[in-house]
């Protein structure tokens, strides 16, 4: 088993877990709410280390980063679990799973993989990296050793001490801001909309990691042109006009359809605000534009 970092044992004999803004006060034999950082006596675990669920050669434009090794094959990967309860997630067989489960693999295995497959980066994905931390992290010093670089694809939901660490050893990441309002982040996802602006800005301003943000328009929930607006300035004055910016087609899924598919209009609406503020690169994504 590895002892997960990120955690103290209370006064009540609690163990609170300080990975990211929830917070979980765990009993021993329970575990947080991401289901990955389980107790075991007075001590926290980090329970799927070691564990992966899917291993595939990716185009780096697929995670999707446009800016970084363009051209590129990527060795992706996840396990289970995630600190967030995005009611829309295209992955929730993953970020939701009831138990645990995966293949085991060593940071080397999956470094080797990615040099056999001719790739240039391994890619932490599928499910929430910052849940799974100390595997990330020992995977990316292995990777870096091998000449690899890594890649995280995450939903910046951390708190700062964690944050230092997990963006020390990554060269890329795409962050989603998944919308601009604390009720969005509260309905839909369980979670708060100031720590992701806090990942953003700490990751453009205190770090060398290359950063490209990816917003998924949902109608009537996050894709109004007030909330592209005040996004997209926001993007402007806190990360500069060159931060690359996807925003994403939302589809329907059978877990939760309280919305139609995101229109092209609306794709084309949020583009043209982006760059009328000031941002260079903005991409639109998993839709058909015909030429």
């Amino acid at each position: 088993m590895k002892t997960a970092r990120y955690w103290h044992l209370r006064d009540d004999a609690l163990i609170e877990c300080t990975l990211c803004p929830r917070h979980c006060r765990i009993a021993d034999g329970k575990h947080g709410a991401c289901l990955v950082r389980q107790r075991n006596g007075d001590e926290l675990i980090a329970a799927s280390y070691g564990l992966i669920c899917g291993l595939a050669v990716d185009p780096i434009e697929k995670k999707p980063l446009y800016h970084f090794l363009p051209g590129s094959s990527v060795l992706s990967f996840g396990t289970v679990g995630c600190n967030l309860t995005c009611k829309f997630c295209q992955n929730c067989h993953l970020s939701r799973a009831a138990r645990l489960e995966g293949t085991a693999i060593t940071p080397e295995e999956i470094a080797e993989a990615a040099i056999r497959s001719g790739c240039e980066s391994v890619a932490f994905t599928y499910n929430e990296p910052l849940v799974f931390l100390e595997f990330a992290v020992d995977t990316a010093k292995v990777c870096h050793a091998y000449g690899l670089k890594t890649v995280a694809v995450t939903n910046g939901w951390i708190e700062a001490d964690a944050r230092k660490e997990f963006y020390a050893y990554m060269d890329a990441a795409n962050v989603d801001l998944k919308a601009f309002t604390d009720r969005f982040y509260q309905k839909l996802c369980g979670a708060t909309l100031q720590p992701v602006l806090d990942t953003l800005v700490y990751i453009m301003r205190e770090t060398g990691v290359h950063l490209e943000v990816t917003t998924l328009l949902i109608p009537g929930w996050n894709d109004s042109p007030a909330e592209i607006d005040a996004m997209t300035k926001w993007a402007v004055a806190s990360l500069g006009p060159d931060v690359p910016w996807h925003f994403s087609a939302y589809r329907p899924t059978r877990e939760w359809n309280e919305a139609p598919p995101t229109p092209v209009e609306s794709l084309l609406q949020a583009k043209s605000i982006a760059e009328h503020n000031g941002l260079r690169r903005v991409h639109l994504g998993n839709i058909h534009i015909a030429k």
